[in-house]
């Protein structure tokens, strides 16, 4: 078998390398631009005009001073304007120039930038600014934070991603800027990858619902209104898939397996809407995918129908030959893009891109027809955010920014996020007259509870924090009536840990926040997913106390805590929750609030063992052939409440069905404790038999209730068979035929697909 797999590898790569080197032949695309307003434009733009449409330079090549060291304060270049936007061109820019700005100055900025493009400029054309606002509008001061996609992903619930894409492009435009890259839909199957916060997960349809409707959030029913943005969906395709765990490295993903797993939540978006994409900065099986034509044109354009923008990431044309070694210079490189399927290079500090391009037109090595096809799709999007009419906004138009009502949706998705993974004898909630010795590195910043992208990319400069926002020591100290702090260790080093353990037996319990730095991208990168060694043994002089003992994690992927998960009393996932989050966690610790958060993905006990919850079933064979070596730590879908719930009454409506028919089960919910409650939830199925080996289950559905103490709930969801099927060896999606269980709660029920 292993022979079948490696020549199927083999084939899948080779077929891609021929789609890649036929595709210098296939230049002409014959389509026709439908749309007269755009086919006008295009009608009265230079060759010039075209290639600076595709091309997306950083903030910082307009302003005072060399890129990544600007002068303070930042402010704009005239001559650097007149260059990029009037003689070159660019039609798009993007990012800051390393820090936030407040709304004033990003409004100054880009009214200047659409001056100079809509006045100065021989066409007109507006630029289209682009942003990532990935947990709230982060790069503008004052604006409100969310917790990451991870955490957000264990509220499992779509409303509040959508609640969340609505304020977020609410602030975002009210910053003066249209263009959001966001959301991620790479689904985090791999625990190392650092950007594995920024993803929903590791399950499927659970990326796909909650990115479907951040997409919605983002964009509403109204694209160009004040209130929307362009949704971008990232990175398309199997970017979180690396080998090595770290950034930007190679992946081998079958062609099968990149179907099943990560095509689905990209595919559903591009149904729902989403206007723009931006590409995978990594390879998969060998080919970059930056100039990999089969995945940017056969699948995306011809399969899916995305008519939007496609967009590099950081850089990334380049990078084919100076990272990659794909191209044998720079201009090769922009060729082989553009060949693949690439609209618009995020070049974006340097200004040969335009010239490069431009003169391969000229040489007849890229068609000019091929061009105002890119160029089409970009003006598009423009007339599409209705930035021809409105190329700036009024910044008093939007009263709501950072203010109450907002501040409130972040603290409840904070709330709802946040897991209890382990509460033993009922350690919490705390009560709120207990004295409360609080300890650890996460527990007196507020950087470490937002993570990267916040005020700047890698989110570690407590300078631009958010003022009035309480980190984790604040919250709790404003939450109970009696908390001391000793920081016990950083990140990696003793602080006084000798002086904490001193001070635990003078308190009723004890609450040590560990984790992780802040990071995004390579510097994320790791060699071990163990935590330093002080953190562990901050955490073991405690519970050698003999008081009750509340870990909380506070991180953007699950570090392994196996050598303290059993010695502590209470285990709280925090993810990272944004601005409001050491107030939601306050919340939860002293039982204001009910913890109704799920993982969303499996927390191995070691970092060298990582299997997903939707395994095969020979991933569960031991050393000893017994089915145990699914062992995690927590289960994917796990998380405790202060309450308790039971499930009966579990029904399907009827045990046979065809592939054309549609499941509708009920099951009953109970919330059996005294306190009121939410619960998620949880669909499975397992397919018994398949000509593909299938996963041991799959979640096929979900739902959040909330319950009253003794309150028991109906709850009715709709499966269509349809939703069974798996990618075969013909890559299509076939229904296997046979008996399944679905299963529910600890109940289940059998039926047959025939």
């Amino acid at each position: 078998m292993r022979s079948v797999k490696n020549f199927n590898l083999f084939l899948f790569a080779c077929i891609s390398l021929m789609l890649l080197y036929s595709c210098g032949a296939k230049q002409e695309d014959n389509s026709t631009i439908s749309d007269p307003f755009i086919r006008d434009i295009i009608g009265k733009m230079s060759l010039e005009d075209k290639v600076g449409e595709m091309t997306q330079l950083t903030l910082d090549m307009l302003c005072v001073g060399a890129p990544y060291a600007l002068e303070e304060p930042h402010r704009l270049d005239s001559a650097k304007l007149k260059n990029v936007l009037v003689d070159l061109k660019v039609g798009s820019i993007l990012n800051c120039g390393g820090h936030e700005y407040s709304r004033e100055q990003w409004h100054e900025f880009i009214n200047t930038i659409q001056h100079y493009a809509t006045n100065k400029k021989e066409s007109g054309i507006p630029v289209l600014y682009g942003i990532d606002a990935i947990h709230g509008t982060n790069y503008t001061e004052g604006a409100t934070l969310f917790p990451q996609q991870l955490g957000l992903a264990a509220t499992w619930d779509p409303q509040i991603a959508k609640r969340m894409g609505e304020i977020v492009a609410y602030e975002t435009r009210a910053s003066g800027i249209p263009w959001n890259f966001s959301p991620v839909l790479d689904v985090g199957r791999d625990v190392r990858w650092p950007r594995l916060w920024e993803s929903f997960g590791e399950d499927v349809l659970l990326c796909t619902e909650m990115g479907d409707a951040m997409v919605s959030g983002y964009q509403g029913t109204d694209i160009s209104a004040d209130t929307s943005v362009a949704a971008c969906l990232k990175h398309f395709l199997g970017y979180s898939q690396v080998l090595s765990g770290k950034d930007r490295t190679q992946a081998w993903i079958p062609e099968r397996q990149l179907r099943e797993y990560f095509l689905p939540p990209f595919e559903s978006a591009i149904d729902k809407g989403a206007k723009t994409i931006m590409v995978n900065s990594g390879e998969i099986n060998g080919i970059p995918v930056h100039i990999n034509k089969w995945i940017l044109t056969d699948l995306l354009r011809d399969e899916l129908g995305f008519e939007g923008l496609v967009v590099t990431d950081w850089e990334d044309i380049k990078y084919l030959f100076s990272r990659h070694h794909a191209a044998e210079d720079y201009k090769s490189a922009i060729k082989m893009a553009i060949d693949a399927g690439i609209d618009m290079s995020m070049v974006p500090v340097d200004l040969e891109f335009p010239v490069l391009l431009k003169e391969l037109v000229e040489e007849g090595e890229i068609t000019e027809s091929r061009i105002d096809m890119s160029v089409a799709r970009i003006l598009k999007v423009k007339k599409e955010l209705g930035l021809f009419e409105r190329p700036t906004m009024d910044i008093s138009k939007y009263p709501r920014f950072g203010g109450k009502e907002h501040e409130l949706a972040s603290l409840n998705a904070a709330e709802e996020s946040i897991t209890l993974l382990k509460n033993d004898n009922e350690a919490l909630p705390l009560n709120k007259n207990a004295s409360i010795l609080l300890s650890g590195p996460t527990a007196n910043s507020l950087n470490y509870i937002n993570g990267g992208w916040t005020h700047t990319w890698q989110g570690d400069d407590p300078k631009f924090n958010t003022k009035g926002k309480k980190n984790i020591k604040e919250a709790l100290q404003d939450e109970f009536d009696n908390v001391s702090f000793i920081e016990g260790c950083s990140y990696d080093e003793d602080v006084n840990t000798s002086q904490f353990a001193a001070k635990v037996q003078n308190n009723d319990a004890v609450v040590i926040c560990i984790g992780e730095k802040t990071y995004t991208e390579t510097p994320g990168d790791i060699e071990d997913m163990d935590l330093p060694q002080v953190q562990y043994d901050l955490v073991k002089e405690a519970v050698q106390k003999g008081k009750p003992v509340i870990l909380v994690y506070v991180g953007g992927r699950p570090r392994v805590i196996n050598q303290i998960a059993d010695k502590v009393d209470a285990i709280v996932y925090a993810y990272l929750p944004g601005d409001m989050g050491g107030v939601a966690l306050a919340n939860i610790l002293s039982g204001d609030v009910n913890p109704s958060g799920k993982l969303p993905f499996t927390y191995s006990r070691e970092g060298s063992a990582h299997t997903t919850y939707d395994h095969k079933y020979t991933d569960q064979i031991d050393v000893n052939f017994a089915l145990t070596a699914f062992d995690p730590l927590f289960e994917f879908g796990h998380g405790l409440s202060y309450t308790t719930f039971e499930y009966s009454d579990l029904s399907i409506d009827k045990t046979s069905y065809s592939e054309n028919d549609e499941i509708k089960m009920s099951v009953t919910v109970s919330n059996t404790g005294d306190l009121e409650g939410k619960e998620v939830v949880q669909v499975y199925v397992s397919d018994l038999f398949a000509t593909i080996t299938p996963s041991v289950k799959r979640l096929r559905a979900f739902e959040k209730v909330e319950l009253g103490s003794g309150e028991s709930r109906t709850v009715d969801l709709s499966i269509p068979i349809s939703e069974l099927a798996y990618v075969a060896e013909d890559l299509e999606w076939h229904v296997g035929k046979g008996d399944f269980i679905l299963k529910v709660g600890g109940l289940e029920e059998t039926f047959e697909v025939k």
